[in-house]
């Protein structure tokens, strides 16, 4: 492989990375993570400051590595257990939760696309703390996969009619030294929701060749032609960055592209795993505004004069709500556990009947979790009073986080894959979102 090309590094100045034994080791750290970041959770929302340093701190942990196989020094932690981490990140900060979404998205095409020499470069930079951020969407498309960012062929000086080069799989970019006629691409075009790349050191950019196959390029985030905006305006998710990243003839080396397109020939778990992510997030999001509404309820609440209780907490009514909000919370984590083992198990024997079954049973967990995240954050006021709408508390950063999050895809269109796969045994798309 290639040197990377000079850069000014982003990670210079940050903290030694540990290193991450297993999953044990990884879950204890989210935790102590997740309680040290809800800590200004609600400021960083209020004043839309960035984390910068939050981040560094999740780097310097080591939890960004913990996918990284075992025969490349990383913990190679079950779905299980990153399902887990992102949900106790998202019980402490859902826009802090939402940033790594997409590294760990992209550490996943190198495992099944990267070439042996992508693996080692891009591995070792995960495990030295270094960040991957992501530009995917596009706005203004006719829909979400409509990519318009192209990946231009850059001749390496050679007569493309000579014969000397072996053409590759149609649609595939060779990397260069195995039969590639192409050194470098010119990468252009304009990507939205880039969530994570301003904080990144390299941003996955996912782009077509001239044969309109998908692929994605990992370019650095201060490469020569790249400029990322933070302009992110959400009502919700405010810390994320998920702004603007314009691609102007960036020049990226053949082995820094690897072929997308064909992780969904056969069966896959691209999908799956990035949803069970998403539902994790959204997971998190309701049990930190259960926790919330008990906090506020137990120290702040008055019952309402008719109870004839001394406390909002003894109050029947309420204590009936909170149990039905709990149910709705117990469920999420439960559908989000169960998805996660069927990620695992579909892991351990891939075929087209196990990637279903996991893609399903994630459909599942994200649907009841993009429920209970949107009305569990939403039922906080109604239970917790009038005082719990002072925006100097800044509650609503839940329903916000919440409502933005789940709008990432139609869960709509999930419960009709599920219905399906009752129905008929109809297996669900290889799309990637599912």
């Amino acid at each position: 492989m290639t040197a990377a090309p000079a850069r000014n590094d982003s990670s210079a100045g940050r903290a030694p990375v540990r290193t991450v034994a297993d999953d044990a080791e990884a879950l204890v750290l989210a935790r102590e993570l997740a309680d040290e970041f809800r800590a200004e959770a609600a400021e960083r929302d209020r004043e839309r400051r960035l984390p910068r340093a939050e981040l560094d701190r999740l780097s310097a942990s080591g939890l960004l590595g913990v996918t990284v196989p075992r025969d490349h020094g990383g913990a190679d932690v079950s779905a299980r257990t990153l399902a887990e981490i992102f949900r106790l990140l998202a019980t402490g900060d859902a826009s802090l939760a939402q940033i790594p979404q997409s590294h760990f998205v992209y550490i996943n095409v190198l495992r099944r696309q990267g070439s042996p020499a992508q693996r080692e470069f891009f591995f070792g930079e995960v495990l030295a703390g270094r960040r991957f951020g992501n530009a995917q969407s596009e706005a203004g498309t006719k829909h979400v996969q409509d990519i318009r960012t192209r990946l231009t062929p850059v001749r390496d000086g050679r007569d493309e009619t000579d014969g000397t080069e072996e053409a590759g799989e149609a649609g595939e970019l060779v990397a260069a030294g195995s039969g590639s006629p192409y050194g470098s691409y010119l990468l252009s075009g304009e990507k939205h929701y880039s969530t994570g790349a301003l904080f990144a050191d390299w941003i996955p950019v996912l782009a077509r060749a001239e044969d309109d196959a998908l692929h994605v390029a990992y370019v650095p985030r201060d490469a020569p032609g790249v400029t990322v905006l933070d302009d992110w305006d959400g009502m919700g998710q405010r810390t994320t960055a998920s702004g603007t990243v314009k691609l102007v003839n960036v020049v990226v080396p053949a082995d820094r592209v690897v072929p997308h397109h064909l992780t969904f020939r056969g069966p896959q778990l691209h999908g799956a795993v990035a949803q069970l992510l998403h539902a994790a997030i959204d997971a998190g999001i309701a049990a930190a505004a259960l926790a919330e509404a008990v906090a506020f309820v137990r120290t702040k609440s008055r019952p309402w004069f008719e109870s004839g209780y001394e406390t909002a907490a003894e109050d029947p009514l309420l204590i009936q709500r909170f149990g039905e909000l709990a149910l709705q919370v117990r469920a999420s984590e439960a559908l989000l556990n169960a998805a996660a083992d069927a990620v695992d198990a579909a892991s351990a024997d891939l075929t087209d009947d196990s990637a279903a079954e996991a893609s399903i049973a994630v459909a599942a967990a994200k649907v009841q979790a993009a429920e209970a995240a949107v009305g569990t954050s939403s039922a906080l006021f109604e239970v917790a009073g009038t005082r719990a709408a002072l925006d100097s508390l800044n509650l609503n950063r839940h329903w916000r986080d919440a409502r933005t999050h789940t709008l990432h895809d139609p869960v709509r269109w999930k419960v009709q894959h599920i219905g399906r796969y009752v129905l008929s045994g109809t297996r669900p798309p290889r799309h990637g979102l599912l």
